[in-house]
């Protein structure tokens, strides 16, 4: 088996010597190595130093900082900085000299952080353009490194234009100024939209300064509003204002344009002190009513969509931007109070006639009613004076009740006209609202629309008969039923009603009747005319004391009467008596004298 021989590159050199220090140097070893380490920097640990990049790797930067190894920095590191290059002069905080691998130990990130206080308080004092990375996204903004310091990046802060999409920011470099700084907190505001704004600002002057109106321009949509839209004029914005988008109506832009879409607007106003500008976008096509159809008149029928409903009508619009008022009164014949919102809805699509048209003022009246008969135009031979039906009854006043005979064909049913016997207050007494009501016809006002209707006239009037029951002075049996103001209401039967004034009221026993006593009442009197009976209970026992008075009135007056004719057959007689029977005759009459004064 063959010996491995050992290739020396010197074969002259004596090792012997070398180790054991026998004068291979010309110098002693110490000054050689002293002399060494005066080629190296003196690293200090805990110092930040500058350093050169040599390489940069996927995961490590290799810095060179003058000292006799090199350190190795994380990549992440430098995530702020894309643009590292090799050669490039950066600082590092030394760590240690040699780690547990003997390598010089570096840190970017903490040499950055020692400083970064005073660096971004400097940036700020100075105004200075500085970078930053962008690490993430948070409520409202960004999350920036700067100086290895987390600071806050409004999202109004970005760009001049809105930001639709944050996360395209994310792991990106930027430049930006130091707007904010909370010492006590030490947090950090930066702004990368400060930047160009000053530039914008310029632009905008000389974009102002040639602005004149009804000038036509192109612009880029850069925001939509629920109000309006806003142009980009190339670094001047603009306002279409949504009621300048179309003739017709608009409820919401997003309807009209979209972001980013180019339109030709033009310029209705400007303010160049406060930098605003209306712009239109409509104003570049005619007016919807000058195109309307010039043979357009008053009775022709037109369709179209609903737009807006209100309680009182309907908007229809038979043209972008041409639109008519459909009143709740032209929707119906019937003459009841109604919500339009009953008859339609918007985005119905209706037909109408043109009720009015005025196109000077740019305004038309539609009614649908009006596709329809007028039910008042053969009334008469529809529902002739004594036609009999059921009506709808729709509403109450204190005079009577409104009925709806079919629909647009109303009519008033008079309060008297409810019932021949019974005292109706208020109709609510007698009927309800939403309830069936058979009606005849009493009376036709084609002119005014109105009918008269009655409910008792379905039947005879009984009065005719009751003229015979109820005579003067006949006496009945009635209920005391109610208590008014100046007597009382008394049921004679199921369906009529008397009046007792309240001094007839008066019982036998002095006392006054009470409501639901059951008592005997003397027809005082009976008007056909005015339906009223009236009536009285202390009559009925005051008469019989009268007559029984009467009676013994007369019997007494009559035997008065006979004495008086007895004495003057006595008188007639004297003469012819003697004296003895004269004074018999005296005393006779003075006993029937007493007799008489007695009586009287």
């Amino acid at each position: 088996m063959e010996e491995n021989k050992t290739v020396v590159t010197n074969e002259n050199f004596d090792w012997n010597a070398f180790e054991n220090d026998l004068g291979v140097y010309s110098q002693p070893k110490e000054e050689i190595a002293a002399a060494y380490d005066k080629t190296l920097s003196n690293v200090a640990v805990g110092e930040v130093v500058e350093g050169t990049v040599m390489s940069i790797g996927k995961r490590e930067v290799v810095v060179n900082i003058g000292y006799k190894s090199e350190g190795v920095i994380p990549v992440s590191e430098f995530r702020y900085n894309p643009e590292l290059a090799v050669g490039e002069k950066v600082e590092v905080y030394v760590e240690s000299a040699e780690d547990k691998n003997g390598q010089l130990s570096l840190s970017h990130k903490k040499a950055r952080q020692l400083k970064s206080w005073d660096r971004v308080n400097e940036a700020l004092a100075n105004d200075e353009i500085i970078k930053g990375y962008i690490k993430c996204r948070t409520k409202g903004g960004m999350i920036v490194d700067v100086f290895g310091i987390e600071a806050f990046l409004p999202g109004s802060q970005i760009d001049v234009k809105p930001i639709r999409d944050y996360d395209v920011y994310v792991d990106k470099t930027m430049e930006f100024k130091v707007v904010k700084i909370n010492q006590e907190f030490r947090n950090v505001v930066v702004s990368h939209k400060a930047l160009i704004e000053a530039e914008l600002e310029a632009q905008k002057q000389i974009i102002m300064s040639k602005l004149e109106k009804g000038q036509i321009l192109e612009g880029t949509v850069k925001n939509i509003t629920s109000y309006g839209v806003f142009i980009d004029l190339g670094g001047v914005d603009g306002l279409i204002h949504i009621t300048d988008l179309s003739w017709g109506r608009v409820n919401h832009p997003e309807e009209i344009v979209q972001l980013d879409q180019k339109l030709k607007v033009v310029i209705l106003d400007f303010d160049e002190a406060k930098k605003r500008i209306a712009l239109g976008l409509k104003q570049l096509t005619p007016h919807p009513w000058e195109a309307l159809d010039p043979d357009l008149k008053v009775g022709d029928k037109v369709k179209g969509k609903v737009v807006v409903m209100a309680d009182y009508g309907a908007f229809v619009e038979i043209a972008p931007g041409v639109e008519g008022l459909i009143h709740v009164s032209e929707m119906s014949w019937s003459q009841h109070l109604r919500s339009a919102q009953e008859f339609m809805k918007v985005g119905d699509e209706v037909e109408a006639v043109i009720l009015t048209l005025d196109r000077a003022e740019r305004k038309m009246s539609l009614g649908i009613k009006q596709l329809t008969t007028d039910p008042w135009a053969d009334i008469e031979q529809k529902y002739p004076v004594g036609t009999r039906c059921v009506a709808k009854v729709r509403n109450f006043t204190n005079f009577g009740v409104f009925v709806e005979i079919e629909e647009g064909i109303d009519g008033l049913v008079h309060i008297s006209d409810l019932s021949w016997t019974k005292k109706v207050k208020h109709p609510g007494e007698f009927t309800q609202i939403g309830a069936d009501l058979e009606v005849v016809v009493l009376e036709i006002d084609k002119e005014n629309r109105r009918l008269s209707l009655g409910h008792k006239q379905l039947e005879e009037n009984p009065w005719n008969e009751f003229e015979g029951q109820f005579s003067i002075d006949s006496i009945h049996e009635g209920t005391v039923t109610e208590l008014v103001d100046k007597g009382a209401i008394v049921s004679l039967t199921d369906s009529i009603e008397g009046f007792c004034p309240m001094k007839h009221l008066v019982k036998e026993d002095g006392t006054t009747a009470k409501v639901g006593e059951k008592l005997p009442f003397k027809v005082l009197e009976f008007s056909k005319a005015t339906k009223r009976i009236t009536l009285s209970h202390s009559r009925t026992f005051e008469d019989a004391k009268r007559a029984e008075y009467a009676a013994e009135k007369a019997e007494k007056k009559a035997a008065a009467d006979a004495n008086k004719s007895v004495v003057k057959k006595i008188n007639a007689s004297v003469e012819k008596t003697t004296l003895g029977d004269i004074a018999g005759l005296a005393e006779l009459k003075a006993q029937m004298a007493a007799k008489e004064e007695e009586e009287k």
